[in-house]
């Protein structure tokens, strides 16, 4: 009995089919698509290695860039106020300066120091009197009863100054009270 059991068995396990699509892959392919596999990570490590390194040497140029942007931004500026010093020197030297000759140089030193400005996008914050006040470039000291509008300059104390469009100190000025 137990003889024919074992060949039901051996018949059972003959009989069984074996799908006719299932496609063996040998190994010899598995172990090429392996290596081409590594190979490919390899090469992708290597690349992102350089970009890194490479975006690592563009920031690390960007900061000397901006530090020396930082350290030598007022040079113009600087240059430009070098002859202004030079000709307030000069006229200290004179000894027996004449009241017109001081004023004249007075107002040639002027006139060098506004051309630095302009040329350095210095400019003056000065309003008028009547001209409605900005707190963005005005700084209201007082307030005074005026027969003009409310809110509005009646006295400039000291001009301002913006460097391009940063404020950087605004006009001191007494404003008119409100009726």
């Amino acid at each position: 009995m137990e003889h024919m059991e074992n060949q039901n068995e051996q018949a059972q396990t003959e009989k069984t089919p074996v799908a006719e699509d299932a496609t063996v892959i040998p190994e010899t392919t598995l172990e090429t698509q392996l290596s081409e596999a590594q190979a490919k990570i390899a090469e992708m490590q290597d690349a992102f290695l350089r970009a890194k390194a490479e975006s690592e040497n563009v920031r690390r140029r960007a900061q000397e860039d901006i530090a020396r942007a930082h350290k030598f931004a007022i040079e113009g500026f600087a240059e430009a106020l070098v002859p202004v010093k030079d000709n307030l020197e000069m006229a200290l030297k004179i000894e027996t300066p004449s009241l017109e000759s001081l004023k004249e140089g007075v107002e040639m030193t002027l006139k060098q120091l506004s051309s630095a400005f302009e040329r350095n996008r210095l400019t003056e914050i000065s309003p008028q009197v009547g001209d409605k006040l900005d707190p963005m470039k005005h700084q209201a000291i007082s307030t005074v009863p005026a027969e003009q509008e409310a809110n509005t300059v009646v006295t400039v104390l000291q001009k301002g100054y913006a460097i391009a469009d940063r404020l950087l100190r605004p006009a001191l000025v007494v404003v008119a009270q409100g009726k």
